[in-house]
């Protein structure tokens, strides 16, 4: 959150008085039917992933309602805009209150969910080093210190090493207990290896990640000096904005810096390219927000009708 905070001021206050009225005229003058249909295509990418997250859960012996996915995901998403990674959580929690699935369980078919999504993320990425690989490597060079992607790896690498002893060789009450938790885990995440309907599964992973790239090159044509760019240069764009998402909460303030910061590179003014990336943000955070909230309120209606009809 910090991070984002600091860009934005960064950002504005690096402005000068013609570029911030430069840039309130790009949001004067947008088309927001566009940025309307860039929501609609992502909120259909969400009630795909709900329909793909059934084809998961089969395999462990539970046959959940649409309706409880589509709503699951809304909150998740919605809680990941205040809390980063908790949204995986609350999905986990909700199935298992609404729907009986172990939370264990349906966590790990969420994870194994977010394997798949990071395969498709590294196809997307590769895609986009093949179409300008320098102009890439030198981006990223100059956003991200060196020293912070170090200290990413050495994190991660420790992590790897760091759990496996401990659950290995630890006797604790909290060890047992992990060990029962990690094989429920287990248990869920490799649902995807007993699916009988793996082609659909494929194919809906298709439709979500094709979603997103339609939104994000739909919300393009809502300004005139973004509308035109060429579509391997909409995907670098799109992959950009993509890993933001994991310095700050949402890509609070990174998503429209390093969206502006790629289109710019490209020969986008920097002040086109810091509205659009404020546009497409606001408007699929509003979206997220408001089916979130909804999704919350309407969770305990929805199931308590249905067991009202299912007595009946």
């Amino acid at each position: 959150m910090a991070l984002g905070v600091f860009l934005i001021w960064y950002i504005y206050n690096s402005f000068t008085p013609q570029q911030l009225a430069e840039t309130k005229r790009y949001f004067a003058d947008a088309n927001y039917g566009f940025v309307l249909l860039s929501v609609i295509l992502s909120v259909l990418s969400h009630l795909s992933r709900a329909y793909r997250w059934s084809f998961m859960l089969e395999p462990l012996g539970y046959k959940t309602k649409l309706a409880n996915n589509f709503m699951a995901i809304s909150v998740a998403y919605l809680m990941n805009v205040f809390i980063p990674k908790s949204g995986e959580v609350s999905r986990g929690i909700i199935l298992d209150k609404y729907e009986g699935v172990p939370f264990q369980k349906g966590f790990g078919t969420i994870i194994s969910e977010r394997i798949v999504d990071l395969m498709f993320l590294l196809f997307f990425t590769a895609l986009a080093l093949f179409i300008e690989f320098d102009v890439l490597k030198d981006y990223v060079m100059d956003s991200i210190p060196t020293f912070v992607l170090y200290v990413f790896l050495i994190g991660v690498v420790a992590i790897m090493i760091l759990i496996p002893l401990y659950i290995r060789f630890s006797k604790s009450n909290i060890n047992r207990k992990l060990k029962n938790f990690v094989m429920g885990l287990k248990e869920g995440i490799f649902s995807i290896l007993k699916m009988r309907k793996k082609g659909y599964f494929l194919f809906h992973s298709l439709v979500i990640w094709w979603l997103y790239l339609l939104s994000f090159y739909s919300a393009l044509h809502a300004l005139l000096d973004t509308a035109s760019i060429p579509f391997g240069i909409v995907i670098i764009a799109f992959v950009v904005g993509s890993f933001t998402f994991a310095f700050t909460n949402s890509g609070f303030g990174t998503y429209p810096a390093a969206i502006a910061g790629i289109l710019t590179v490209f020969g986008i003014a920097k002040t086109a390219g810091v509205a659009f990336g404020w546009i497409l943000w606001v408007s699929n955070i509003a979206s997220i927000l408001l089916i979130g909230v909804l999704s919350l309120i309407l969770l305990p209606i929805y199931n308590r009708k249905l067991n009202e009809t299912s007595i009946i």
